[in-house]
C-alpha cells in the first residue's frame, strides 16, 4: 500500500496535466496580477548567479508578492489599522481629563463643567477606532484572499510543470498540505495578524508617549513589567522556539500525509479488524508530533509565559509601590491622584497590546515556515524545453547507454541499458522486481531524465523535443488507474478533449467495454464515482485501454496492464491489446510470462542492467535468467490444491 500511495499520485497527475493546463492559465488571467513570484523564482533559478548577491527579502515582503496588483491595500490596510490603535486612546485620555477636572472640584462636583463633552469625545473615539479597524481588516482581507489564492494557483500550475517522476517522491497527502494548508496559515498572517501588528506598534508608541506624557516616574513604573514581558517573549520565540516551530509545520506535513495514507488502507485495517495502531506511520506521527507539542508547551514555555502573564496582569504591584513612595512629597497631590488613575486604568492596554505582539511572532514564524515549503515546490526545477525543439517523426525508440540514478541514492536504477525499439513492433520487459522495468519504461515519456546516455524518441533526445508534443507521441496504461468524478465519456474524453462522441464510442468498442456500457444505467452518460456507479479493476483497465486507444499515440507504454484483473477481464483486456497495437510501438512491462510469448523483442532486466535480449523461444532455448523464469512460470500456471484432491477420496471412503 505504501509503493502503491506516490505512483498513485504519478498516474493521477498524467491523466490531469492536459486538462489542468488551460484552467491554470485561465486562473491566471482571472487574476489580472502582475507578473507571477512563480515566473520570478524560476526565472531566477534559470539564469546564471549574478556577480554581487541581491539583499535577501524577508518572509512578509515574499508573501506580499503574491497579492499581486491588491499589495498597495495591504499597506493601505496597515496605516488605517495603526490610525485605529491611535483613535481607541481617546477615550483614555478623555476619562483622565474627567478625573483631573472632578478631582480639582471636590467636593463641588457640579463645577466641573466640560464632563459631558469629554464622554462625547470619548464615544466618538471609540466608534472611529472600529470603524477604522473594520476598514483596515477590509483591506488586508481583499489583498489576503488574492494572495491566497495566487499562492494555490501558482504552486498548482508550477507542479504541473514538473517531471512526472516528482510526484513518486512526494506523497498527495504532503503537497496537499504544503498548497492547501501553508496558503491558509499565511492568509491568517496577511489578514488579521499584520494589521493587528501594526495597532500594536502604533499602540507601543503611543502607550510610550502618554505613559511619560503625564508623569513619567509612573510611567516608568509601567513599563517595567513590559520589558519584563517582551524578555520572556524573546526566550520563547527565539532559539529552541523558532526550531521548535519548524518541527511544528513538518510534524503536520506528516501527520497529513500518513493520515492520507491510511485513510486509503482502511480496507485493509477493516478486513484484519484492526485499529490505528496497526497503521505505525499514522500512529508514530500522531505520538512525536504530541510528545513534541507536550514538552514544548509544558517544559519549555511554561515557567516564561506564566511569569510573563502574571507580571503584566499584576501591573498594579510596581505601579502602587512608587505611589505611596511618591505621593508624600508632591505639591499638588489632587493632580498626581489624577495621573494615578489614568496610569491605574491605561495599564489594563498594556496586556492586550504584549498579546498581539506574542500573536504577531507566532504567526510570523508559522507564515516563515510555510513561505519555505511553498518556494521548496516553486524551486522545484521543471521539465526543460529546448529553446528550439526538434520535431519527432516515427514511431521507434532507442536506449544509448542510459543510467539512472534517483534522487538521494547512490546506486543506480539503470546501468549501462541499450536497446531499440523499431517503429510498430513490440517490446516487453520482464525481469526480477526492482530489476529497473518500471524506471526503464518513465524515461521515455520523461518521468524522470537520464543521468547518462540517452532516449531517443523518433530519432530525437526526449530532452531536446517539445514536452508537449513528447505526451502527444506517448499513450499510458498503468497498473493502477484512475477514474474522475464524472460520466464515462467525460472519462475516456480526458485522452483527447476534442473527440467526437462517435469516436469515444468505438474506443469503448476496441477495449472490449461494451459490457460495461450495456450494464450502467444510463449507459456513456453514467456518471462514477461519488454518488454514482463503481467499476471493478478489470473493468477499470478497459476504460483506461480505451483512453489510450481514442489517443491514437504511436507509442503505447503498458505497465503490467493486467495485473489486477480476474480471468474473464483479462481475456478481454488481451484482446484490446490486440486493437491497441495495431499499427503501434508498444513497450510493456509484465510479470505474467504469458502475455510476452508473442512480442518481437524481450529484454530481461536484472539489476539495472541488460541480463538478455531476443525473442520467447531464443530466450527459453538460451537457458538463462528468462528460461528460469518462465519453467517458475509454468510451475505455478499448473499449480493445484493438493488437499482437494485427496479429501475427495478420504469422504468417499467415510461415506462407504
Amino acid at each position: 500500500m505504501a509503493e502503491e500511495t506516490p505512483r498513485s499520485a504519478s498516474r493521477e497527475a498524467a491523466g490531469v496535466e492536459a486538462a489542468a493546463q488551460p484552467a491554470a492559465a485561465a486562473s491566471r488571467d482571472a487574476a489580472g496580477d502582475a507578473p507571477s513570484a512563480v515566473h520570478a523564482i524560476a526565472a531566477n533559478a534559470a539564469a546564471d548567479p549574478p556577480a554581487t548577491p541581491a539583499p535577501k527579502r524577508n518572509d512578509i515582503a515574499q508573501l506580499l508578492d503574491f497579492a499581486g496588483g491588491r499589495k498597495p491595500l495591504t499597506y493601505v490596510g496597515l496605516a488605517i489599522s495603526a490610525i485605529s490603535q491611535l483613535l481607541g486612546f481617546v477615550p483614555y485620555v478623555c476619562i483622565w481629563l474627567v478625573a483631573r477636572d472632578l478631582i480639582e472640584v471636590a467636593p463641588n462636583w457640579q463645577a466641573a463643567q466640560g464632563i459631558a463633552a469629554y464622554g462625547w469625545w470619548a464615544i466618538g473615539g471609540a466608534i472611529a477606532s472600529i470603524a477604522a479597524y473594520f476598514l483596515a481588516l477590509m483591506c488586508t482581507h481583499l489583498a489576503a484572499f488574492r494572495a491566497a489564492s495566487n499562492m494555490r494557483k501558482q504552486t498548482t500550475e508550477h507542479l504541473m510543470r514538473l517531471p512526472l517522476g516528482y510526484f513518486d517522491a512526494h506523497a498527495t497527502g504532503e503537497l496537499r498540505r504544503v498548497i492547501d494548508g501553508c496558503a491558509a496559515s499565511t492568509e491568517s498572517l496577511l489578514a488579521h495578524v499584520l494589521p493587528d501588528a501594526a495597532g500594536s506598534i502604533a499602540m507601543v508608541v503611543g502607550m510610550l508617549a502618554l505613559l511619560f506624557a503625564f508623569d513619567w516616574r509612573l510611567g516608568l513604573a509601567c513599563l517595567v513589567p513590559v520589558v519584563i514581558s517582551i524578555c520572556c517573549l524573546m526566550t520563547m520565540m527565539s532559539g529552541k522556539g523558532m526550531e521548535f516551530m519548524k518541527s511544528y509545520m513538518g510534524a503536520l506535513v506528516r501527520m497529513n500525509e500518513t493520515g492520507t495514507e491510511y485513510v486509503r488502507g482502511i480496507p485493509v485495517v477493516k478486513v484484519f479488524q484492526q485499529t490505528v495502531y496497526s497503521f505505525k506511520a499514522f500512529h508514530d506521527a500522531i505520538a512525536d508530533y504530541a510528545r513534541m507539542a507536550q514538552d514544548y508547551a509544558g517544559t519549555f514555555c511554561r515557567k516564561p509565559q506564566v511569569f510573563q502573564l502574571s507580571v503584566l496582569n499584576g501591573l498594579v504591584v510596581f505601579l502602587l509601590p512608587v505611589a505611596f513612595i511618591l505621593a508624600p512629597g508632591e505639591a499638588d497631590f489632587p493632580r498626581f491622584v489624577a495621573d494615578f488613575a489614568f496610569y491605574a486604568i491605561f495599564s489594563a492596554v498594556i496586556p492586550t497590546a504584549m498579546a498581539k505582539l506574542m500573536f504577531m511572532s507566532e504567526a510570523s514564524q508559522m507564515a516563515g515556515d510555510s513561505l519555505g515549503r511553498v518556494r521548496a515546490i516553486l524551486e522545484a526545477k521543471p521539465l526543460e524545453t529546448p529553446a528550439n525543439p526538434q520535431p519527432i517523426e516515427g514511431g521507434d525508440v532507442r536506449f544509448e547507454y542510459v543510467s539512472f540514478a534517483y534522487e538521494g541514492t547512490e546506486t543506480n536504477a539503470l546501468d549501462d541499458v541499450s536497446f531499440e525499439v523499431p517503429a510498430v513492433t513490440t517490446l516487453a520487459l520482464v525481469g526480477p522486481s526492482g530489476g529497473g522495468k518500471s524506471t526503464c519504461a518513465s524515461l521515455v515519456p520523461r518521468f524522470w531524465d537520464a543521468t547518462a546516455g540517452r532516449v531517443l524518441v523518433g530519432g530525437v533526445d526526449v530532452r531536446d523535443a517539445d514536452p508537449h508534443e513528447l505526451m502527444d507521441k506517448i499513450a499510458f496504461v498503468f497498473q493502477t488507474n484512475r477514474l474522475f468524478s464524472g460520466t464515462l465519456e467525460e472519462n475516456v474524453r480526458a485522452a483527447k478533449p476534442d473527440a467526437t462522441r462517435e469516436q469515444v464510442l468505438a474506443a469503448l468498442r476496441a477495449a472490449q467495454c461494451d459490457d460495461i456500457v450495456a450494464k450502467l444505467p444510463q449507459g456513456v452518460d453514467t456518471r462514477l464515482g461519488a454518488g454514482g456507479a463503481y467499476l471493478s479493476g478489470g473493468e477499470v483497465q478497459r476504460v483506461a485501454l480505451a483512453r489510450a486507444i481514442l489517443k491514437a499515440a504511436p507509442i503505447v507504454v503498458l505497465d503490467e496492464a493486467t495485473a489486477f484483473a480476474d480471468p474473464e477481464n483479462e481475456a478481454l483486456i488481451q484482446r484490446a491489446f490486440a486493437k491497441l497495437a495495431e499499427n503501434r510501438t508498444l513497450i510493456m512491462i509484465a510479470h505474467r510470462l504469458s502475455t510476452v510469448v508473442g512480442a518481437d523483442q524481450i529484454v530481461v532486466l536484472d539489476q539495472g542492467r541488460v541480463a538478455e535480449r531476443g525473442t520467447h523461444a531464443e530466450l527459453v532455448e538460451a537457458g538463462g535468467l528468462y528460461a528460469s523464469m518462465w519453467a517458475d512460470y509454468e510451475q505455478a500456471a499448473s499449480w493445484k490444491i493438493a488437499g482437494a484432491q485427496t479429501e475427495a477420496p478420504a469422504m468417499k471412503g467415510g461415506e462407504a
